[in-house]
C-alpha cells in the first residue's frame, strides 16, 4: 500500500478507492477529483478500447472540467459501474451544473479480464459506488480494484502469462507534484528500470522475450492474441495549472513511458490509455517540467504494479 508521499494521491485533492471482487477475479478503481472537479484530457495508443464519456476530454467540449475517472475490469460490461460513481457523487452535489441539479462527467475505461475469473461476473454501479466509498489518500496497490483480474506476458497465451495489477507513484520538484496510477494487463512483457525482464511471458520456468520471440517470427498464441485481450490504463495527476491543450501533451509524453517499461507495447492486441489531470492549484509550471516528472512517475507505477501483484494458484505473481 502506497501512502500519500509517493502515490497520485500526493496530488492533494485527488483520492483513490477500489472495489474488488476476489472470487470473480475483477474489480474497479475510482480516482475522484477536488469538489469542483478537474481539467483533464487523454491520449489513446491502443486500437481496441473500451470508452465512456470521452468526448468530455476534449479542449472542444463545453464541460470545463470532469469529477473523477473510472477504471474498471469486464470488459465493456463493466462500464456500467460509472453509474454507481456518477450517483456518489451527485448526491454530493458534485459535477456539471444543470441549474436543475448536476451532472457528474465520470470518463470510464476497461481492461479485459474475463478469461482470468468467473465471465459471467464483473463490476456494476454498486461496486462504483463502493470504490468511492473506499476512497482516500492511502492506495492499495497489487491485484486490487481494476488490476485484480490483469495479467501480463501473454505472447505465448495465458498459461505463461504472470500477474499484472494497480501501481503507483509520485514525483516532486519543489511545490510541483506529478503522480500516476497504472492498472497494467499488457500483452508485453515488464521491464525495470535497467531494462531486466521481471514479469513476462514464460516457457519452462524461463522468460522468452516476447519481443525478440515475435520479431524473429514466433506466432501469438492464447485467447489473449487478439485486439481487446490487453490493456494497460494510467492516470497522471499534477497539481500545475495546464490547460486541457496542455494536459494532452502530458498524456502523449506519458505514453514512451509505458515503452520504456513494457515491450513489445501498442501492439494489435493492446487497447491503452493514459490519462492526464490537474487540479490547478500552482501556476507558473510549464509544462516540460510536468511530461518529465509524468514519465518518471508512470515508469515506476507500471513496474510496482506487478512487483504488488499476487498470483492465483496458476497464473504467479512476484508479490507472492
Amino acid at each position: 500500500m502506497s501512502d500519500p508521499v509517493s502515490a497520485l494521491t500526493s496530488v492533494a485533492g485527488l483520492a483513490v478507492g477500489h472495489a474488488t471482487d476476489r472470487e470473480a477475479a475483477t474489480g474497479c478503481t475510482v480516482i475522484l477529483g477536488p469538489p469542483g472537479g478537474m481539467a483533464a484530457a487523454a491520449s489513446v495508443r491502443g486500437r481496441a478500447t473500451g470508452t465512456r464519456e470521452f468526448d468530455a476530454l476534449s479542449p472542444r467540449h463545453l464541460v470545463p472540467a470532469i469529477h473523477a475517472i473510472l477504471l474498471t475490469g469486464g470488459s465493456a460490461f463493466g462500464l456500467g459501474a460509472a453509474d454507481g460513481v456518477m450517483r456518489w457523487l451527485a448526491e454530493r452535489g458534485r459535477g456539471f451544473d444543470v441549474r436543475v441539479g448536476v451532472v457528474p462527467i465520470v470518463p470510464a475505461a476497461v481492461v479485459f479480464d474475463l478469461a482470468v475469473g468467473l465471465p459471467d461476473r464483473w463490476p456494476g454501479p454498486d461496486e462504483g459506488y463502493r470504490a468511492c466509498e473506499a476512497a482516500g489518500g492511502e492506495v492499495e496497490e497489487g491485484s486490487v480494484g481494476a488490476g485484480a483480474g490483469a495479467t501480463v506476458g501473454k505472447a505465448l497465451g495465458l498459461e505463461g502469462a504472470m500477474k499484472g495489477g494497480v501501481g503507483t507513484w509520485a514525483e516532486r520538484r519543489g511545490e510541483l507534484v506529478v503522480g500516476a496510477l497504472a492498472v497494467v494487463n499488457a500483452f508485453g512483457d515488464v521491464r525495470d528500470e535497467s531494462g531486466a525482464i521481471i514479469a513476462g511471458a514464460r516457457r519452462d520456468g524461463a522468460f522468452v522475450d516476447a519481443r525478440a520471440f515475435l520479431a524473429d517470427g514466433g506466432t501469438a498464441g492464447g485467447s489473449f492474441a487478439r485486439p481487446g485481450g490487453n490493456t494497460t490504463l494510467v492516470v497522471v495527476a499534477t497539481n500545475a495549472r495546464l490547460e486541457r491543450a496542455e494536459l494532452a501533451e502530458v498524456a502523449a509524453m506519458a505514453v514512451d513511458a509505458l515503452a520504456q517499461r513494457i515491450t513489445p507495447v501498442g501492439t494489435q492486441y493492446d487497447g491503452d490509455i493514459v490519462f492526464a489531470v490537474s487540479t490547478s492549484e500552482l501556476d507558473g509550471q510549464g509544462p516540460l517540467g510536468v511530461e518529465l516528472l509524468g514519465q518518471r512517475a508512470v515508469a515506476t507505477a507500471v513496474e510496482r504494479a506487478v512487483l504488488t501483484a499476487k498470483g492465483t494458484g496458476v497464473i504467479p505473481g512476484l508479490a507472492d
